[in-house]
């Protein structure tokens, strides 16, 4: 059975996400409270896999991620794009006239402001996680209490949904890495014949054209260059690190491409090769 670790607890989007990647596989996830968390219990043990959210449609990039990714050993082996839907549930048998608190994260609370803003007898409290305030409200038969979370974490917690897709905005979708240890990344990872996307991340000299330059290298070898995220080098004024996701239908172009790069590149880490997420749930 294969191990997945998750940020957050059972029911809540990371486990949504991993349950849908591994299809019908047996899976076991184990619940950490933090990103940095997570990233720590996949170091001290190599069997474990990771799930992590990367990015989101509205928010944007998870930069803390995108470190916590470098700073590891770890090799993205697969991704999901999974679209973050909320729903208002209670305890069963409960209307929303009954209620007087709706409890879930600030994000959430925040993507379903519009519609919560309808119901002024519900009390936007902000607590820790989403699907947490569905297994709070569950365990501790909390009467009058509602929470915004994911229809799978209100099945899973036996509550009843009051009302459907409460977010504003209906194109919110959130990217999730698969990660997990070389050793077992070249186990369960891709076929080179699947992969057609790749994670890296690089410096460069504080030279003039030092980007434009590997811009025009993967034009030249037909490389899709679909994100590009820059963070500041601390310690290194007006130097960034480059987090770069391609995209490509020649792994050959694809490596091609990264010999040309490497002489222009400095700290070059290739984060993964995988294959690019065809569809969203």
């Amino acid at each position: 059975m294969k191990k997945i670790t998750i940020q957050g607890v059972a029911g809540c989007f990371h486990d949504a996400a991993a349950h849908i990647y591994f299809g019908d596989e047996e899976i076991e996830t184990i619940e950490c409270e933090t990103f940095t968390d997570m990233f720590e219990t996949l170091s001290t043990d190599a069997s474990l896999i990771g799930m992590v959210a990367i990015e989101n449609t509205i928010a944007g990039s998870l930069l803390q991620n995108h470190e916590l990714l470098r700073q590891s050993n770890l090799r993205i082996i697969g991704e999901i794009k999974l679209r973050i839907s909320h729903v208002l549930c209670a305890l069963p048998g409960k209307t929303i006239d009954q209620l007087t608190e709706v409890n879930s994260h600030p994000m959430a609370l925040m993507q379903c402001e519009q519609f919560l803003r309808r119901h002024p007898n519900l009390k936007m409290v902000e607590v820790f996680d989403t699907a947490g305030s569905a297994r709070d409200i569950a365990t501790n038969r909390l009467e009058t209490h509602a929470a915004v979370c994911g229809e799978y974490a209100a099945g899973l917690y036996g509550l009843d949904i009051l009302e459907h897709g409460i977010e504003t905005n209906k194109r919110n979708f959130t990217r999730f890495l698969v990660v997990a240890d070389p050793l077992l990344a070249s186990e369960i990872g891709p076929a080179e014949r699947d992969i057609d996307k790749a994670s890296i991340v690089f410096t460069l000299p504080h030279v003039n054209g030092a980007l434009s330059k590997i811009l025009t290298i993967l034009s030249f070898y037909d490389i899709n260059l679909v994100k590009i995220q820059s963070t500041p080098i601390v310690g290194r004024e007006w130097e960034y690190r480059f987090y770069v996701d391609l995209t490509f239908d020649s792994l050959v172009r694809y490596h091609q491409a990264i010999d040309a790069c490497r002489p222009l590149m400095r700290d070059l880490t290739i984060l993964g090769e995988y294959q690019e997420a065809k569809k969203t749930h």
